[in-house]
This record gives structure tokens, C-alpha cells and sequence, in this order.
């Protein structure tokens, strides 16, 4: 079977690697990829939102399945685009994808289905979300409506915080028309937990817990990034968190979405909070996590091909989703220096051949690409997710900073204490 998929990240990257490893794929695609997938895939040079060109290209090339790994093209509709043309294709259409692309579309969904999340408002208009604000209890939780790449998230501790986060999102225009509608929301404390489950419109299979670190500094300091590393299975999602969600958050986001008319099938991921009084959830995205790919599909035991075809189907209740419980994994993104704000690109990335042959190290590239001598070079702010697996998450993290210091470029930059959370719970596991 041919694949192609569509992305250019470390999810991406990641999501390749699995597919590579299929009794049933004979030849990988990616558009556009970057240079750690063209290991593995083809790279063609058609972007995420080119979606006739997309189109065209699958039925030139005789593509058996597709596989939509980012959020834009999803809430953008590609899949609707893709089956319109009688092509298989692996992600939710544009009307169940609204589960990311309108947080005030999930808010109000999990209201009406009584799913547990935070109370909050939204609104359209700055001048009445101020007004709302004067009565409001800090720290409040400010979310612009839209797809920010994963930053419209503010958490403003005082009043002028919040006023002030309302005028980047509605009236600066910061995150462009994604902050036309607001969310506020009250602030919930505890554990950031991430779940990633597949859903083929009837039922959902979770995959295996992970969690991220957002901020870009050490210490959960300095400002919201695409993540910046990770770790898999979170030791906080015990099995009563588990037992909770699947009764009272999983099936029913599953059921709310069908009862709207809008079957979801693809990837839901899970943000949740566990809070004193129970987990709720933070949010939805209607894709694999980045860098949550990186940690989870390693250790995935099932043939991904046979999942996302399972999904398309509408025959998951036949698939038995196997995860290596004896292994844990961590995953330290190596930045560039600036990086969410200004970084430079284009410095060349030494250490790479380290991780050929290795079964338990993994790089998985996120913004890398060839210069025009041949060599991979940087050119993102997210370069790659240095990923390594142990028979437990302390190992694993030991073994993952160990295998930064293989990879050098000249601005590199990285956290230093992804998984410090392990060192806070009393089971190891």
C-alpha cells in the first residue's frame, strides 16, 4: 500500500516512523516533510493547505490511505475535500474538527452533555468581556476562540493582566482572527494530564497517558510554546483518573459528538486537569499531540495502519490496542535560541548518525530541511525531539539528556527539567 502524510513537524516525523514499520505500507509520502522524514518517506513539496494539489497528487500517485497530521488543514476541512473525491483518508471532517477549532463549539458542548470542565463565558465583544472581568475572580483563564499554534492561552493572575490579555487577543489582533471570540474561564489548579485515543464515530481506545511542558523556560517559566518536551505514562493518571474519564469524559465527548450530527474519526486528545474535585477537561485538539506523538507511538505494539483503517471504518471494537506497559519514554525538544519569540535558522545540526542502529534513542525532526549542500540544517523554532525509552520514566529521562549531548548546532537551546514532575511522586511508574 502507498500513504501519504501531510505535515512537516515532529508529530509528523514521528507518525512516518510507525507507518514505516507496517507489513502492509510498501512506500511513504510526505508533504511537505522535512529532512529526519525523508529518511523513511518521499518528500514532495506541496504545502498542509494546498488541498487541490494534495488531492491531485493522491490520485496521480495511486495513494491507498492519507493521513492528516495537523490541526490547520483539519478544522480547514481537507477531509471532507479528500473523501469528495472517493480518496481514504485518516482524520476527522470539517465538522467534527471544530472540536479544536472553536473553543467556545467545545465548551458548549461539554455544557450541554455535562462533561466536567471549567465554568466560563465567552464573548465577542472586548468592551463586555472587560465589564465581565470587573466581578470575575483572579487568576482567570483568558483563551482566544481560533487555532494559535497552541499559545492563545493566557493566564493572567491580576485584573490588569486580564484586561490587558484581553487587548492582545480582541483588539491587538495578536493571534489574528482566532481571537475574534474569547473564552474566560476560571482557573483550575492541579495536574496537566494529556490522553490521546483513537475514535472511529461509535467508540474511543485510549492510547497511553502522557504529559507536557508548555512554558518555554526551566521551572514552567516564560511563555506558552508548542511544547517542549514530554513524558509517557504520566504516573498522575492512575487507574481510578481512568476509570473516571472513560464513565464521565471519554465515550461521552464520543457520544456528545455524534448526537450533534458530527461523527468524530481520527485522533481526540484529551488536555485534562486534575483538580481537588475530580479530573475536567482543558481542552480538546482533534489530532496527535506534539510532542505527545513522539512519546506515545513508540510505544505503541499495534500496526498503525490496521488502527487508522479500523477508524475509517467504524471498526475500532475489533482492535485490540496494545501499549508496552514495561517501558516508559521522554522526549526533550532542542530549540533554537528565541524561540517562541525571534530565532535565527539555518545553522548546521552535528551528532545526528548517533542515533543509527539504537533501538531505545530516537530523534524525531521538527523544523530541519537540506541546505543546498546536502546538509540538514535548522529552520524552525522546534528543531527536533531527542526521545528515549527506559524501563521506567527516571531511565528514561536520563537517557534522553544524555542523548542531547550528541546533537550540537549553534543556537541550541533546551529545557533542563522536563520530567521533573517523576521526581515528585512516590511510585516510579
Amino acid at each position: 500500500m502507498k500513504v501519504l502524510i501531510v505535515g512537516s513537524g515532529g508529530r509528523e516525523h514521528a507518525i512516518a516512523w510507525k507507518v514505516a514499520q507496517s507489513k502492509k505500507v510498501d512506500k511513504i509520502y510526505c508533504a511537505p516533510g522535512n529532512a529526519g522524514i525523508s529518511e523513511v518517506a518521499e518528500c514532495v513539496p506541496i504545502g498542509a493547505m494546498e488541498f487541490d494539489k494534495l488531492v491531485a497528487f493522491a490520485k496521480e500517485k495511486e495513494i491507498d490511505l492519507t493521513v492528516i497530521g495537523m490541526d490547520d488543514p483539519l478544522v480547514g476541512g481537507i477531509v471532507d475535500v479528500f473523501e469528495k473525491e472517493g480518496l481514504r483518508v485518516f482524520g476527522p471532517r470539517k465538522n467534527a474538527a471544530i472540536l479544536e477549532g472553536s473553543k467556545a463549539f467545545s465548551k458548549d458542548l461539554m455544557k450541554k452533555y455535562n462533561i466536567p470542565t471549567a465554568a466560563y463565558e465567552t464573548f465577542t465583544d472586548p468592551e463586555k468581556a472587560l465589564e465581565y472581568l470587573e466581578t470575575a475572580k483572579m487568576p482567570i483563564v483568558l483563551k482566544a476562540d481560533g487555532l494559535a499554534l497552541g499559545k492563545g492561552v493566557l493566564i493572567c493572575q491580576t485584573l490588569e493582566e486580564a484586561k490587558e490579555g484581553v487587548k492582545t487577543l480582541m483588539m491587538d489582533k495578536k493571534f489574528g482572527s482566532a481571537g475574534d471570540e474569547i473564552v474566560i474561564e476560571e482557573f483550575m489548579t492541579g495536574r496537566e494530564v494529556s490522553v490521546l485515543s483513537f475514535v472511529d464515530g461509535n467508540i474511543v481506545k485510549i492510547m497511553s497517558s502522557a504529559q507536557d511542558h508548555k512554558r518555554a523556560k526551566d521551572g514552567d517559566q516564560g511563555l506558552n510554546t508548542g511544547g517542549m518536551g514530554n513524558f509517557s505514562p504520566s504516573p498522575f493518571y492512575t487507574k481510578e483518573v481512568d476509570g473516571f474519564c472513560k464513565k464521565y469524559i471519554y465515550q461521552p465527548t464520543v457520544d456528545a459528538m455524534k448526537a450533534e450530527g458530527r461523527p468524530f474519526k481520527g485522533v481526540i486528545f484529551f488536555g485534562l486537569m486534575l483538580t481537588p474535585d475530580g479530573p475536567k477537561v482543558l481542552e480538546y485538539n482533534a489530532r496527535f499531540g506534539d510532542p505527545e506523538a513522539q512519546v506515545v507511538l513508540p510505544r505503541l505494539e499495534n500496526d498503525i495502519v490496521d488502527v487508522f483503517e479500523a477508524c475509517i471504518d467504524g471498526t475500532l471494537d475489533q482492535v485490540d490496542l496494545k501499549f508496552d506497559n514495561d517501558r516508559a519514554t521522554v522526549c526533550v525538544i532542542l530549540a533554537s535560541d528565541g524561540y517562541p519569540v525571534e530565532y535565527k535558522k539555518g545553522f548546521s545540526i552535528e551528532g545526528l548518525e548517533k542515533f543509527k542502529g539504537k533501538d531505545d534513542y530516537y530523534v524525531f525532526h521538527s523544523g530541519t530541511k537540506f541546505n543546498e549542500n546536502g546538509q540538514i540544517v535548522t529552520n524552525g523554532g522546534r528543531v527536533l525531539g531527542v526521545t528515549a525509552t527506559g524501563k521506567d520514566l527516571k531511565e528514561a529521562r536520563k537517557k534522553a539528556y544524555e542523548a542531547t549531548e550528541w546533537i550540537s548546532f549553534e543556537n541550541k537551546y533546551m529545557r533542563h527539567d522536563i520530567g521533573k514532575a517523576i521526581d515528585e511522586v512516590g511510585v516510579v511508574m
